[in-house]
């Protein structure tokens, strides 16, 4: 299987790369990956949790015009999801590196061009935890989250607060009335969904089953949802 280094750099959480390789039984199609050091983070074959997580996020938010922020770029396809809809007024999303603003900006991978021709939306170079945690200067209807590869798997121990009571309530200030908080995890997270209970009065989980043509095997990643943040 052929698989070609786009770029590489060094980052805050190790070495990340941009790749493409040869899909499985499809040599004329080609998948994207980022990996750090090596290991694989994400792929432009296996994207329906990040959709989903747009997308349900959408039908549970009452605003007619939603303002959305996203923590982390990725390969741009939770962004596409949310731009999709006609509804959606404004897209801000938060990512913590510059490489990968940086190969979104030169339009290495496929997505890059049509979200970058896109007005609705935009890209601030930062630590969403961080923004979270701290005061808000503005609210939005709808806050997706997909950095970490679980609430328990960290890609950097500064989200650690996040995921805990206090760092919920924080988040929650960040959200308009009626505005919904959506996770995305590998990974099932009873832990996780106990602490979301506690903060906000409505938590749904969905879990998302997909085959990933990659591995040719099944798999499951978990969405997590939160909205009416308790008194």
């Amino acid at each position: 299987m052929t698989i070609e280094v786009l770029a590489a750099e060094e980052s805050p959480i190790g070495m990340i790369c941009l790749r493409r390789r040869q899909v499985p039984g499809a040599p004329d199609q080609s998948a994207f990956e980022i990996t750090v050091d090596h290991q694989f983070l994400m792929s432009s074959l296996v994207t329906a949790s990040e959709c989903a997580l747009a997308e349900i996020a959408l039908e549970l938010c009452t605003a007619p015009a939603p303002r959305i922020l996203i923590g982390g770029l990725g390969l741009g396809h939770t962004a596409q999801a949310a731009l999709a809809s006609p509804r959606t007024r404004a897209v801000e999303v938060v990512e913590l590196l510059p490489a990968v603003i940086g190969w979104f900006e030169r339009g290495l991978y496929p997505l890059a061009d049509a979200l970058r021709a896109d007005r609705r939306l935009v890209i601030t170079p930062g630590d969403v935890y961080r923004r979270l945690l701290a005061p808000p200067t503005s609210q939005f209807d709808a806050i997706l989250i997909d950095v970490d590869t679980s609430p328990e798997r960290r890609l950097d121990e500064v989200s650690v607060p996040f995921y805990g009571a206090a760092g919920l309530r924080a988040c929650s200030q960040h959200l308009a009335p009626g505005g919904v908080l959506g996770v995305w995890s590998a990974a099932e997270s009873p832990e996780f969904e106990q602490v979301l209970e506690a903060v906000f009065e409505r938590v749904r989980t969905v879990p998302i089953d997909f085959e990933n043509a990659m591995l040719s095997e099944p798999e499951t990643n978990w969405l997590y949802f939160a909205g009416a943040p308790r008194a």
